[in-house]
């Protein structure tokens, strides 16, 4: 059996709409918290740790799922929604040629890059671990920052390790979505 396209006319494109509406209102809600808190720090304390006050909430209740963990789970749920819903944007002939060989080159970068800022942050992260058990404190990891790119806004290390796995996700399933052959736009029923 030959598998079918999602049509606005099936009843699954309505779950996959409605799914990333949900993905959608996690994210934005999720920025706005992170820029108040951050703001506020910054007011304070003229610093703040990028990503801190949301890896270090939980929400709906405490020691469930931290604010990152929503961000990371709507954003690689949101996009398959789109890539499944969105399709049609794309289907066809409509990138073709040296645009669409810029867009593949592109997708490559990103998840060239992302791989690099997962597998650097995940490095940075066991080695502050393991620095702090050599001197027999066992760190709180939800803690942990790096200072990196800019030493006067340090990320939260496991903030930024879920961030750039989510990008990698995403990256890498566009750049494969884009490799395959192209959906037809007038493809029959099966």
């Amino acid at each position: 059996m030959k598998s079918r396209h999602l049509e606005k006319t099936d009843k699954g494109y309505k779950v996959f709409l409605y799914i990333f509406y949900v993905c959608g209102f996690i994210m934005g809600s999720s920025l706005i918290f992170g820029v108040y808190v951050t703001m506020i720090e910054w007011m304070e304390n003229g610093t703040y740790v990028m990503g801190e006050a949301i890896h270090n909430t939980t929400i709906p209740f405490e020691n469930f799922a931290r604010v990152s963990t929503w961000i990371f789970f709507s954003t690689i749920i949101g996009w398959y929604c789109v890539s499944r819903i969105g399709w049609r944007r794309t289907a066809g002939n409509k990138i073709v040629g040296t645009r669409m060989a810029l867009l593949q080159l592109m997708l490559l970068g990103f998840s060239i890059i992302t791989l690099f800022e997962v597998m650097y942050n995940f490095s940075v992260l066991t080695a502050q671990i393991s620095a702090g058990i050599v001197d027999g404190i066992l760190p709180d990891i939800d803690k942990l920052s790096i200072a990196y790119p800019d030493p006067d806004r340090p990320w939260n290390t496991i903030f930024a390790i879920k961030m750039f796995l989510a990008a990698f996700i995403i990256s890498t399933h566009a750049f494969y979505l884009s490799t395959k052959p192209r959906k037809l736009l007038d493809e029959p029923e099966v």
